[in-house]
C-alpha cells in the first residue's frame, strides 16, 4: 500500500525536494534543534489554528484534517468559512505567491472537494501585514502542473545527478549546513 503524501510535501518539495529528506531525518527532535527564527515565529502564529482558537463562531472549521483518495495526499487546513464557502491558508509573511504555495492550497481545495464541500474561493492570508490575496481555482492548465509536481515527488531520487539547486534558496535554507551542495 503506498502510504499519503502530506499537503505540506508539496510546498517543501518546490522548495527543495532535498529538503523533504532532512526535514524527515530532523522531525523527531525538538524543532529548536533546527529551525530559524522565521519558522518559529510562524510555528507561534499557527497555534491559534492549531489549537482551534482562530475564532469561536460555528462557521469556522480549523485546522480540520483533509484527505484525498484520489491524489493520496493528508493535512490538515488552516481556515474554512462555511458561510462564504472561502478556504483560506494562512502564512505568516506572504511577499511572493510560490509556485509550492499554490499546490499547497490547491491541494486542500481538491481534498476538500472530495470530502464533499463546496469552494467558492482560495485565499493566501499573510498574518504580518493582515493582506489577503486570492488565487483562482485551479485550472485545466494548473490542475496538470499540480498532478506532474505530485508525480515527481514520487519519482525523485535524492541521489540523481541531474538535481540543480538554487543557490538562493539554499543560503536561506535551514538545512544548509548539512546539505552537499551548500558546503562541498
Amino acid at each position: 500500500m503506498e502510504s499519503y503524501l502530506t499537503i505540506t510535501t508539496l510546498n517543501d518539495f518546490v522548495f527543495c525536494p532535498k529538503s523533504i529528506y532532512f526535514h524527515k531525518l530532523y522531525e523527531k527532535y525538538n524543532y529548536s534543534v533546527y529551525k530559524q527564527k522565521p519558522q518559529i515565529v510562524g510555528t507561534i502564529k499557527h497555534k491559534n489554528i492549531d489549537e482551534q482558537k482562530y475564532s469561536s463562531a460555528k462557521r469556522y472549521i480549523q485546522g480540520m484534517s483533509v484527505f484525498s483518495e484520489k491524489y493520496n495526499l493528508c493535512g490538515k487546513i488552516d481556515v474554512f468559512d462555511l458561510q462564504t464557502k472561502f478556504l483560506i491558508e494562512r502564512k505568516n509573511k506572504i511577499t511572493k505567491i510560490y509556485d509550492g504555495y499554490r499546490y499547497q492550497l490547491y491541494a486542500q481545495y481538491f481534498c476538500l472537494l472530495e470530502m464533499g464541500y463546496e469552494i467558492e474561493k482560495l485565499f493566501f492570508h499573510s498574518l504580518s501585514d493582515n493582506k489577503r490575496y486570492e488565487i483562482p481555482k485551479p485550472s485545466q492548465k494548473e490542475t496538470e502542473e499540480f498532478e506532474n509536481n505530485i508525480r515527481q515527488i514520487k519519482q525523485f531520487q535524492l541521489n540523481e545527478k541531474e538535481f540543480i539547486q538554487n543557490p538562493e534558496k539554499c543560503a536561506n535554507c535551514i538545512y544548509r549546513e548539512l546539505c552537499d551542495f551548500f558546503n562541498p
